[in-house]
């Protein structure tokens, strides 16, 4: 049964081996599959251009990687390009550049143009005109000074021919710069490879754990190639933001969508944050530490600084109370007495507090079971579920 003849319905269909074995990474037969991959949609378009078409049609700041959204676009206001002669020029991914626009000319959002480049020139398509080009320089923290490189003009047939073409061949040059580096037992891997719009350069993005000498690998790929080729190493965060992915939230990866500023994520935050230290749980695609372990950590460190130390005991005359864990959403913490550690009381952090001034001023509570919650509608009044409830006891 061919794909075209495929019913809404999906009871008639009886086999689906055929189309769930499919590769969707590249072209194959419209027999076979509609399923083709669409090489320009990390430049922010759902659809191949059409060369006819200076504007495109297609192209969306919500499907591409690190969008800018133009909420100054919904606003009645004339653009003054001597006012604002700026623009911002999306390429591939996040790579963003800001262009001096010509004297000369009418542009608009959606634009595919030829801009400078060393050498020759480059094809982009423009993301963001007038004064919120303003706003994005503030936001990257440049100066208006620093914008040197000129956009020449909107792209010609030719150009826009050119640069699809160029596009195309992209993963097919990333595929063979990988076998090549394997070849000269290169360690390091080519994760990902983006052409210049005129054809006569590629830039070659790689991760490596060492420092690697690839002069043979750039001699035999301009020679393949026959282009100019740049080598940029980037890290394995910025690898995992290159090739997207779904996180173990069930969302698209932060660093593929907006995170642009990486920190350093220590296996401190996981403990402020209770959270056991499992590697395989609390590391990410790129094999760190998940980014988002720094999202929460000062809203824990401010938290915690109302719970008392580990190190305070309470003092009961049935015995000495030991910190055993704390609950910092129930603002609940538990203790045991020293001399038996069978059983747990959970008292509510305010007692706790209570019971530590008491303590100071030399006044001793007679127990702990005093100020616990004992029963299940405390429980429950705090928070805690049937299920929650269940597990306590059997611990």
């Amino acid at each position: 049964m061919k794909y075209d003849e495929i019913d809404a319905d999906h009871s008639q269909i009886e086999n689906l081996d055929e189309y769930l074995n499919l590769d969707i990474r590249v072209p194959v037969s419209k027999e076979t599959s509609k399923l083709v991959e669409n090489p320009f949609l990390s430049r922010g378009v759902g659809d191949i251009p059409n060369p006819n078409e200076v504007n495109c049609s297609s192209y969306s700041e919500t499907c591409c990687k690190l969008r800018s959204y133009d909420w100054m676009s919904k606003m009645d206001i004339s653009i003054d390009y001597l006012e604002c002669p700026y623009a911002e020029v999306r390429f591939k991914n996040s790579h963003k550049e800001f262009f001096l626009l010509p004297h000369e000319g009418s542009f608009k959002v959606g634009d595919i143009v030829a801009v400078e480049s060393t050498p020759g020139h480059d094809i982009g398509i423009i993301s963001m005109l007038g004064k919120s080009v303003y706003r994005q320089l503030k936001h990257k923290r440049m100066n208006e000074t620093e914008i040197s490189k000129k956009l020449y003009r909107t792209a010609r047939y030719s150009d826009i021919e050119k640069w699809i073409s160029t596009v195309n061949s992209e993963h097919t040059t990333m595929l063979s710069s990988r076998y090549i580096a394997w070849d000269l037992g290169l360690k390091m891997k080519v994760n990902d490879v983006e052409y210049q719009g005129d054809g006569t350069k590629a830039i070659f993005y790689y991760s490596a754990e060492d420092r690697v000498d690839f002069r043979e690998l750039i001699k035999i790929l301009a020679e393949q190639f026959r282009i100019r080729i740049e080598m940029r190493q980037i890290g394995v965060r910025q690898e995992a933001g290159r090739l997207g992915g779904i996180g173990t939230c069930g969302r698209e990866l932060c660093c593929s969508s907006w995170l642009t500023n990486f920190q350093s994520v220590s296996t401190s935050s996981a403990r402020t944050q209770q959270l056991s230290l499992n590697p395989q749980k609390l590391a990410g695609q790129c094999g760190k530490l998940k980014c988002c372990l720094n999202f929460e950590q000062a809203t824990y460190v401010d938290e915690l600084k109302n719970f008392p130390a580990p190190n305070v005991p309470l003092k009961v005359k049935k015995g000495k109370g030991v910190y055993n864990k704390i609950d910092i959403f129930k603002k609940i913490v538990w203790y045991n007495y020293a001399n038996d550690n069978s059983t747990m009381f959970a008292i509510p952090l305010d007692k706790v507090n209570q019971i530590i001034e008491m303590n100071k001023n030399n006044k001793y509570p007679e127990s702990l079971e005093e100020f616990a919650i004992v029963n299940q509608k405390k429980m429950e009044e705090v928070g805690y579920s049937l299920d929650e409830l269940k597990n306590i006891e059997d611990k």
